[in-house]
């Protein structure tokens, strides 16, 4: 595999700063030494390979590594690119020890690279790009399984309240109000017609399933969201909290496990393969092994939650063809998802008709 095709190569590691997110690195090192406790220069900055939204980098000093996450310059979609939201939920959870990037400080003050930003430490570890897990052994797939159902049962089973964010989202009418808010963000991003989508926009809202106490939710539960560690399946910290609100966790486990539904042929698949030699968990193990922890939901639902993801999904691709379009998509792999909404709007409406549509 080229390293045009291998997505571990494609998606991990750093690369030079794209230029339209060029950033005063001496103003960022002066506001860094001002804020930060023991922060010392001189910096070097460079940018993550990875990611679709946020543009992300590494910020390495002789000292000490960070990572600082910032919205996008440019025109915006309402509430996108919520660093702010990201910065209070990885807070809140780094107090009871849950596995985050301990984070450091959060700047509000657009002048000092351009936009709002946080910063946190740089976990060392492994990082996933293909759900198939290539060589690795059985045993460890499966303990990587295991370990990623685990951390998402015990994130639903955090209060939120006892962590001080009881006022993080409406923990009402989860679905419908997501429906409502990602239909408004393809709206916004809409560059041609697409017939399932329209479809899906009509029925989610019509054919809602029955709503679970909320819980915090990632709102992007996927395996190259976490970092492992070196040498084991320990998850040394979860990634990317920009989705997250409080809502309804049966999102999450359901958006987990659409990986099964996908094809083998796609590196964020399984559909297809032999998951017994793999050392993969069915559905069905995963769900009983999340119940362990956090109650598991009804299976009968999935056709219909597998639909409301892939709807999901394709607004949040709509909305990078609409970034693109507008010159502020984040990565060099943006128009490739862009190409996708139509594939997942269509896969969304064939789960839409299971469920009844």
């Amino acid at each position: 595999m080229s390293a045009a095709t291998d997505p571990q190569i494609a998606f991990s590691g750093t690369r030079e700063v794209d230029p339209r997110y060029r950033l005063d690195e001496a103003a960022l090192d002066r506001w860094l030494t001002a804020s930060i406790p023991g922060y010392s220069g001189p910096l070097t900055v460079r940018q993550f390979k990875g990611g679709q939204s946020n543009p992300t980098y590494e910020l390495t000093t002789p000292d000490h590594a960070y990572v600082l996450r910032r919205k996008p310059p440019g025109k915006l979609l309402p509430s996108a690119h919520a660093v702010d939201r990201e910065f209070r939920v990885i807070s809140a959870l780094d107090s009871i020890d849950y596995p985050v990037a301990h984070p450091h400080v959060l700047c509000e003050d657009e002048g000092v690279i351009g936009s709002v930003f946080y910063v946190m430490d740089r976990i060392d570890g492994r990082v996933f790009w293909d759900l198939k897990l290539p060589g690795l052994t059985p045993d460890q797939r499966r303990d990587i399984y295991l370990a990623q159902t685990d951390a998402l049962a015990r994130l639903h089973a955090v209060d939120p309240a006892a962590v001080g964010l009881s006022d993080y989202g409406r923990p009402a009418d989860y679905f419908a109000r997501q429906i409502g808010r990602w239909s408004k963000q393809y709206a916004a991003s809409e560059t041609h017609t697409i017939a399932a989508m329209d479809r899906l926009i009509d029925f989610l809202p019509q054919s809602l399933p029955p709503e679970r106490p909320a819980t915090i939710v990632h709102g992007d539960w996927r395996l190259d969201n976490l970092i492992f560690a070196p040498d084991g399946p320990e998850i040394l910290a979860v990634l990317d909290w920009e989705l997250s609100t409080l809502g309804d966790p049966t999102a999450d486990l359901s958006y987990f496990l659409m990986g099964w539904v996908i094809p083998a042929t796609e590196r964020n698949g399984l559909a297809g393969a032999d998951l017994g030699a793999l050392g993969i968990p069915s559905i069905e193990e995963i769900v009983a092994r999340y119940g362990e922890t956090a109650a598991a939901p009804p299976l009968e639902h999935l056709d219909w939650l597998f639909a409301y993801n892939l709807f999901r999904l394709a607004a949040i691709c709509q909305g990078i063809a609409g970034r693109i379009r507008d010159g502020t998509a984040a990565s060099a792999h943006a128009q490739a998802m862009a190409l996708q909404v139509e594939p997942l709007a269509e896969a969304g409406w064939s789960f839409a008709k299971k469920a009844g549509a």
